[in-house]
Parts: C-alpha cells; structure tokens; sequence
C-alpha cells in the first residue's frame, strides 16, 4: 500500500444470510442434521464491490440513507466483523467509537475502562497515565469515574466512550452516528478535538446525517447508495450529490391520493414554487411559494406552519399563518401563498416542513420532507458566478459618507 495512505479498501463486499429463525429445541435441531436442504439459501449485500482509499490526514465524511451500508463499512475498518469478500489494508493504529460503551465492560469502572480500552488499543500503561486525567476532564463526568459503568447513562457512556477513543492517540479516529446522543454543548466539544486531531495529521472517518457537521468538519467525502460507493470527491461535491439523489427539486409537486399526505384532518393536494418575473428560481428574483390543501373539519383554530430547511439540515426560517377561526372555519379547498423577496436566499437546495395545527398548540398533521427546490445564483462577483457562504444573500442598499482628512486637525 502507498505510504501516503492510511485505509485502501479493493473490491470490498459483505453479504449477510436471510432465513427464518429456529425455534432451538432438541428434535428440530437433531431433525435438521438428517435434513436435506432444498430450499435456496438467500442473501444480503450490505456492500457490494467497493474500492476507495483514503490519505493520511484526510477527515472523510461517509453519507448515506438509512441502510445504504455506512454502519457496515465501520465494522469492517475497525475489524468488528470480517469481509465476505476483498481486501482492507490499514496504516495505523485505529480507535473507533461505533455504538454506545463499544467495548466498555460493565461491571468495571470509568477508571478501569479508561485502562482497558488504552490496552485494546496497544497503549502501555504509562501511556495511558500520561493522557488520564485529560481524558477525564474532557468527558466532564469526574464524579461518577469510580462508579461501575453499568451505571451510567447513555451520555455518561458517549462522553467516557469518546473521551477515551480522542485522547489515546490512534493514527485513525472512526467516529458514528453516536455523538448524537450528546448534548449540544458536547457535541460541539467533539468536533473541536477532532478538528485539532485533524490538524495533527491523523486520519478522521465521521458517519453522520447532520450535514452541517459534516461540512464544517471534513474534506473529503464518500456517498454510499445501496452498498455501493457512488461518489467519492471533495465533501461539498459529496454532499450536493447527496442532496440531489435524496430530493428530487422541482417547481410543483401535486400529492397522490393515499394516505402518506393526509388524514382525518387534512390532506394535502399540491405545492408548488414560481418566479414572479420569468420561469426561473434565481437569487435576484421574487419567488412565490403556494401551498393547497383539504380541510376536513369544521370549528377550530386551524394554522399552518412552515419550515424551511438547506441542504446542510439548518433551519432557515419558520413562518406560518391562522388559516382560519372557529367563527369561519369551513370544510373545503385552501390555498395559501407567500412571498420570498428577491436577494434573500442564497444559492442551494431547499427543503420544506409543514404542520397543520389547532391554536399553534395542538397537532393535526405533520409531514416532512414534502418539498424540494434549488435556487440558482445569477448574480456575477468579478467575472464569474461565485458561490459565497452563507443561509441568505442580502443585497442592500449601502450609505457611504466621505470627509477630506484634515492632517492639522
């Protein structure tokens, strides 16, 4: 394997059996050794055929739908499971942090399970002292590091868990979804150490659907679809191909008949996104968003609330109405519209909530996910069409005030 490289994967597969389960007792298991099997054994592809490699000092974001095979690439890295078929070459010491406690024991304490996983991960003792009381005042759970782990909660275990997998010095850091268990606070403090442990020229893989995270924090990017590596690149170009292949962006979306867009309350018929000066969705022009929908009920306080949401999973705005009141609440055809002025998104795919609601308190209906859009910039900075950072665009009207400098004053 090239130096440069701390993880090369070749032609990598997994496949697991699919059968029913057996009842374990002794005539159907003595039964089933004079058995002959007829019946086709069936199987799984958690990951087909996959090859990739991955730098040293890079910090790889893996994405991917639920079941697309992320959890199961880990496994295979940190040697959890073994490949059906292919080859994985490693170039360094790997600490992984896949599920909550992995290998904690739990009968023995915080203390003792600091030791123990410095000792699963090749650290002497006195490596381990040395890095100790650091790694216990990042996991901010002092009081509790002489207590058996059994006890702990599930963020006392994650703090503990990544405390000791961060500080232990592995050339290669594999991190799951896991950190979602965390607070927000330490969550934050997660990615800081694994900034700085990025910095240091260590190797970084980080499975997450919070694609802001994702962004703020990697490079690189792998997109798993179905257990296939489809896309392999910078992690901004990996995350919009995500985004792509997850939401299908359009300027209407009419809902079919069925009960995934309804219930006894509402059912929602048709969204649909325009500019009010040509067929584009452009940052310098005025959009209207339209939102049709049945109510069923008579009676109440109806409201509708809206989310939007980018490509990154940030919440960009809410906003919302009363649809209507007891006094005039009728069963029918609703159609609500508003208003995106011009130069006040900025260029990305968008996603949108709604919840149909009873005095802003109650929840009639709720459906994710519903919408998809993309605006597109049309506005040049120098010679070409720049993508600047951002949620929004603004363009505003400036005032600049200008005096002479008087050197005697």
């Amino acid at each position: 394997m090239n130096t440069e490289n701390a993880i090369r994967v070749t032609n990598l597969s997994k496949k697991y059996s699919l059968g029913k389960k057996k009842d374990g007792s002794l005539r159907v298991t003595l039964a089933s050794l004079f058995k002959i099997r007829k019946t086709k054994q069936e199987y799984f592809h958690a990951l087909k055929n996959i090859s990739f490699s991955i730098r040293k000092g890079d910090v790889v974001g893996i994405i991917g739908k639920n079941g697309a095979g992320k959890s199961t690439l880990l496994k295979l890295l940190s040697q959890i499971t073994s490949p059906s078929e292919g080859q994985i070459e490693i170039n360094g010491r790997i600490a992984s942090l896949l599920e909550v406690g992995t290998g904690f024991h739990p009968e023995l304490t915080g203390r003792e399970n600091i030791f123990l996983n410095g000792t699963i991960l090749g650290m002497t003792r006195k490596e381990v002292n040395r890095k100790f009381d650091e790694i216990v005042a990042f996991s901010g759970i002092e009081q509790f590091i002489d207590t058996p782990v059994k006890n702990y909660s599930s963020g006392m275990y994650v703090r503990l868990a990544f405390a000791v997998a961060a500080h232990l010095e592995p050339e290669i850091l594999v991190i799951d979804e896991v950190l979602a268990v965390g607070d927000a606070e330490f969550q934050q403090k997660c990615l800081g150490k694994m900034k700085d442990i990025a910095g240091q020229g260590r190797t970084v893989l980080f499975v997450s659907h919070n694609m802001s995270a994702v962004l703020n924090l990697c490079n690189k990017g792998i997109l798993i679809e179905r257990g296939e590596v489809v896309f392999n690149g910078t992690i901004l170009e990996t995350v919009e191909k995500y985004q792509s292949s997850s939401f299908q962006t359009g300027n209407k979306k009419t809902f079919p008949n069925d009960s995934s867009n309804g219930n006894q309350f509402i059912k929602l018929l048709e969204i649909s996104i325009r500019s009010l000066k040509s067929s584009l969705l452009v940052i310098s022009e005025e959009l209207e968003i339209s939102i049709a929908f049945l109510n069923k009920i008579e009676g109440i306080n109806l409201d509708c609330t809206i989310e939007i949401r980018n490509a990154a999973e940030v919440v960009v705005f809410h906003t919302g109405a009363f649809v209507s009141t007891q006094s005039n609440s009728k069963v029918g055809r609703f159609n609500i519209r508003f208003n995106l002025p011009a130069f006040y998104l900025n260029s990305d795919s968008y996603i949108m909530n709604l919840i149909f609601g009873e005095n802003q308190r109650e929840v009639l209906f709720q459906i994710d996910n519903c919408f998809a859009f993309r605006i597109e910039n049309d506005t040049p900075l120098g010679n070409n069409f720049s993508q600047l950072p951002g949620v929004l665009r603004p363009n505003f009207d400036f005032k600049i005030d200008f005096n002479l400098y008087d050197e005697k004053a």
